[in-house]
């Protein structure tokens, strides 16, 4: 019996295989686990009751508000600018109501307020000509013409989006790559099993011949 257990017990480097294998599995399970819970989530509850509509411009604004924004000018150089308050008023083919649009659900949690924030600059001057060349690219280049936006009612029923910050390319990458790390580490280990079990079948057959 001593014998027939050693027979079956596996070298260093098929031991380090296995613990690759089930390192993997364990890997991908936890990715899936928390990116479920973390992200995946509250991304689908933010796409849930949401579409798409055509927006149309009404009114391209500043307010005189102004809002702060961090710059960085080196590794240990930061500083606080700030800029002027952009709002673009759309109606949608979904509702008669106007609503405020915003480049993507980024920008909406950072200010909810405003539709554009630009890269934030020092000067608070080069901050505000950004906005400026944003208001006439609104009012000048897109004018009345039609142009796709999201929304979510359930969520955000007064604004909607330029563009999804969680797209379907997104979401699938959220399955796709824990799937592949756990499935890499299941063939690792049954690759590793059948090896070592060819192996011993193998030697068993050797040792009959020599008896």
């Amino acid at each position: 019996m001593a014998r027939s257990r050693a027979v079956y017990e596996y070298t260093e480097a098929e031991d380090k295989s296995m613990r690759l294998g089930f390192l993997l599995i364990a890997a991908g399970l936890l990715s899936l686990l928390g990116l479920g819970c973390c992200w995946l989530r509250p991304a689908l509850q933010e796409r849930g009751g949401g579409g798409s509509a055509n927006c149309t411009v009404l009114a391209v604004r500043q307010l005189g508000e102004r809002f702060a924004c961090t710059f960085s000018c080196g590794a240990a150089c930061r500083g606080t600018a700030r800029y002027p308050c952009l709002q673009v008023l759309v109606r949608t083919s979904r509702s008669s109501a106007p609503a405020l649009l915003h480049e993507d659900e980024r920008q909406l949690r950072t200010n909810p307020k405003c539709s554009y924030i630009p890269p934030c600059a020092r000067d608070d001057q080069e901050n505000s000509e950004n906005v400026t060349y944003k208001q006439k690219y609104w009012k000048e280049k897109v004018g009345s013409q039609p142009f796709t936006c999201y929304f979510n009612q359930h969520l955000r029923p007064d604004d909607v989006m330029l563009k999804r910050t969680h797209d379907e390319t997104v979401l699938l990458h959220c399955f796709l790559w824990p799937l592949v790390t756990f499935l890499v580490g299941v063939l690792i280990v049954v690759l590793t099993i059948c090896a070592k079990s060819l192996a011993v079948r193998a030697e068993a057959i050797k040792k009959k011949k020599h008896l």
